[in-house]
């Protein structure tokens, strides 16, 4: 047989029809793997704390309640710290994973604003997804324990606090604005390094435009209440900060509104309104006040005061109190740090001449001006600082204490009325009162003589009162008074008496009439009885004829 033939023969069996069956089925296969390859999503890492409520292959992730990816691995990380979720996402899902994109696990929630997630307790957690806007893609995410506050693109305005005090806020606290909420914190961290909580806000369209570059921010715990110089006040927040605090935010008082702020602007935030309204005035003039007075009761943040006018505030008591103090004064006062704030005076005051303002005070001390310590509540005993015009006052000398002016000070009015209060009491130690002692001695002796006195009539009452005879003196009386009373029955007007007596009487009348005539002449004539009544002529003699 020819070579050529042998080598067609075996070509054919080569090429034998029944290598095209499985040859089908290896390209039907390597296109269904192609295919399922095509439509499978790109894979990412989920990185959280606690994988409560995640199961591998059954934990779905979803966006506006539209599944997008599916959980396939639940493992701990290398270090043991965390839970690492490896998750398959759909095609679909590839454009939304970026820098911007936001994942956290929907369950039930109890918090301020209500109950939620209660539709997870049947079909179980899931992860939400919320897609950013960023063109830098990510495949590794970290799953944030509270759901985020708004969106990336959300219609607003994002700001940064800085706090130097220890606040209790947290992320989903409410930020208000005169009492309604206009926003949340986004986030709130506390930085160890530079000892400060920095926290984000995010106020909502359209109240963003209350954020200008004069707002101040404070915390709102609910309840304040304050007992201090100048008295007792209560300020009560909103349910929610009264629950779990919250911050609010405002423009101080005769403070001009400002510019629109810029987004991620910086802000202090304050302890209180008050201190946020303190911290408006940031151009000041410091002053030592040198105090021989007690400063029990004087606080920080106590008021300065000229003629009930706030015009400066304490910043430190005692303040430098070993420094080395002028030979001029006493070695022994209390140093305490004033500021002195123009811009009380005028709020539209951005800066200050210094040299100008602390010439105009040392005027002020030439005159008379000096500071004292009065008593601002009764109650707690809480002190400020008075600034006023004395006469009568030693001249001002220019000092200085550590670098600061010095303020010339007075007695305050406590120190007044102590001075005043002790030499009333030096008098009364130097009152010779021996002698007054002896007399009272003596007076109280004499009363107890009467006394003892008054005791024995007492007792000799109530021997009378006690004896027999006593007790029968009501009755002799009684029957006196009625045999009185019978015998005055006799001379009744029809009685026989009674006309006898009437007669009587009408005779004695008559016999006085009768008498009249001779009582007459008697007093005229007192010899009538005994020489004749009318008068005879004096006999004359005569001579003889």
């Amino acid at each position: 047989m020819p070579e050529s033939s042998r080598a067609e023969r075996k070509t054919q069996r080569s090429l034998s029809p029944i290598w095209i069956v499985p040859l089908v089925a290896v390209l039907i296969g390597a296109w269904m793997i192609y295919d399922n390859l095509s439509k499978l999503g790109p894979s990412i890492t989920l990185v959280m704390d606690n994988a409560e409520g995640i199961e591998a292959g059954k934990t779905l992730i979803k966006t506006r309640n539209v599944e997008v990816g599916r959980v396939e691995k639940v493992n701990l990380s290398d270090d043991l710290q965390h839970a690492v979720i490896t998750a398959r996402m759909s095609p679909q899902a590839e454009d939304m994973l970026n820098t911007e994109t936001r994942f956290w696990v929907v369950k039930p929630r109890i918090g301020r604003e209500g109950i939620s997630g209660l539709n997870t307790v049947l079909s179980g957690a899931y992860i939400q997804l919320l897609p950013g806007n960023s063109k830098e893609s990510l495949r590794r995410f970290q799953v944030l324990d509270q759901p985020p506050v708004a969106p990336p693109d959300a219609a607003g305005i994002r700001i940064n606090l800085v706090s130097q005090v220890g606040n209790a806020i947290s992320t989903g606290d409410p930020v208000t604005y005169q009492g309604y909420t206009v926003g949340r914190v986004e986030h709130s961290e506390f930085d160890a390094e530079k000892r400060e909580m920095q926290l984000r806000l995010y106020i909502q369209a359209p109240y963003d435009s209350l954020v200008t570059t004069t707002t101040r921010f404070w915390t709102s715990g609910g309840i304040d209440m304050r007992l201090d110089s100048q008295g007792f006040r209560v300020k009560v927040g909103s349910l929610e900060s009264l629950v779990g605090g919250g911050i609010t935010f405002g423009v101080p008082e005769n403070t001009p509104m400002g510019k629109k702020a810029r987004a991620n602007a910086s802000y202090t935030l304050f302890a209180d309104e008050e201190s946020a309204n303190e911290g408006s005035y940031d151009q000041y003039l410091e002053y030592v006040l040198l105090v021989d007075d007690t400063v029990r009761g004087l606080e920080p943040g106590a008021p300065v005061e000229y003629r009930g006018v706030r015009i400066g505030s304490v910043v430190s008591v005692p303040w430098q109190f070993t420094a080395p103090q002028p030979d001029s004064l006493s070695r022994f006062a209390i140093p305490v740090l004033i500021r002195i704030e123009p811009q009380r005076f005028d709020n539209e005051l951005q800066t200050i001449d210094e040299d100008q303002w602390y010439a105009r005070f040392e005027r002020m001390f030439s005159h008379g001006m000096r500071a004292s310590l009065k008593a601002g509540n009764l109650l707690t005993g809480a002190l400020f600082v008075d600034l006023n015009f004395h006469k009568e006052v030693p001249a001002f000398e220019k000092m200085t204490f550590v670098q600061r002016r010095v303020f010339p000070t007075t007695s305050g009015s406590f120190a007044q009325i102590e001075q005043k209060v002790s030499n009333l009491l030096d008098k009364f130690n130097n009152l010779n009162i021996e002698p007054v002692v002896d007399n009272l001695n003596k007076t109280l002796a004499s009363t107890e003589q009467t006394m003892e006195k008054i005791n024995r009539i007492a007792a000799s009452v109530d021997r009378l009162l006690a004896d027999p005879a006593t007790t029968e003196l009501p009755a002799n009386v009684n029957q006196t008074l009625r045999q009185l009373s019978h015998t005055l029955e006799g001379f009744a007007p029809d009685s026989q008496g009674y006309n006898e007596l009437t007669r009587t009487l009408s005779r004695l009348e008559k016999l006085m009439a009768d008498m009249q005539p001779v009582l007459r002449t008697l007093n005229d004539q007192p010899n009538a009885l005994i020489f004749d009544r009318k008068p005879t002529q004096d006999p004359q003699p005569k001579a003889a004829r």
